[in-house]
């Protein structure tokens, strides 16, 4: 069960990991509409869920759940790195989906990346998060996070 204060979090998560699947499944013919019609509509898709969602999702950890995490799990540390790393490489992918050359290949390997860096966050990041949060620590988190989500 996760922990109430990252569940709007991974909320976000969930609705990236299906993106994420549709985006390789799109890359590689398995829906419809197919061809270009198909990878110009789903890179469409990801662009907005990136600006109107991703945006602020990455806010929210860069700003308060990382920094927490550096702050109460000093082993976290190189995670935090890590992850800081998938959030330049998902933009820098995002800003290719402007182009109109490789559509499928950059729908593939984005999706590929967001999958990767969403099970990366829930496997590795929330764990160590529940591990060490007070009660008092995780309402303010919370309260945090809400208040940069509200403003998609």
């Amino acid at each position: 069960m996760r922990h109430p204060s990252l569940i709007p979090l991974s909320r976000d998560h969930h609705h990236g990991l299906a993106l994420a699947l549709k985006c390789r499944k799109q890359a590689l013919g398995q829906m419809k509409p197919m061809g270009a019609e198909g990878l110009r509509e789903r890179a469409e898709e990801l662009r907005y869920f990136v600006s109107n969602h991703l945006e602020q999702h990455f806010q929210a950890e860069e700003e308060i759940l990382f920094p927490f995490i550096r702050s109460c799990v000093p082993q976290g540390h190189p995670l935090v790195k890590d992850l800081l790393e998938g959030h330049a490489e998902i933009r820098k992918g995002a800003l290719r989906l402007e182009g109109k050359t490789d559509l499928a290949k950059i729908l593939f390997d984005l999706g590929d990346l967001l999958e990767r860096h969403i099970r990366k966050e829930e496997r590795e990041l929330f764990p160590l998060f529940e591990a060490c949060v007070t009660p008092a620590e995780a309402e303010r988190v919370n309260r945090d996070i809400e208040r940069i989500l509200k403003n998609r």
